[in-house]
């Protein structure tokens, strides 16, 4: 893995949390009724639970695409090493 996408998550990590903290002090200063900030709260929460969900579902399928990948190109290096030994035992 590369370092350019280790940073891509950091940086994605780094505006989730900013995006929190900035609805937090929002929340904290805008007057609103106890009901419809509780209400809010619960709505964003439940958007934040779905939005995760789905990260986490798109990394395990980008995870098992790369394992793939991985494993279909040592088995392809491995037929090529069979391939050449055969062939230099045959000269």
């Amino acid at each position: 893995m590369s370092r350019s996408d280790s940073s891509g998550g950091t940086v994605l990590l780094a505006f989730l949390a900013g995006a929190v903290t900035g609805a937090a002090v929002a929340l904290l200063f805008a007057p609103a009724a106890g009901e419809e900030t509780r209400q809010f709260l619960s709505d964003k929460a439940r958007e934040s639970r779905d939005r995760a969900l789905q990260a986490a579902r798109e990394g395990r399928e980008t995870l098992k695409r790369q394992k793939e990948q991985v494993t279909s190109a040592i088995e392809r290096g491995r037929d090529a090493y069979v391939k050449a030994r055969a062939g230099e035992e045959t000269v």
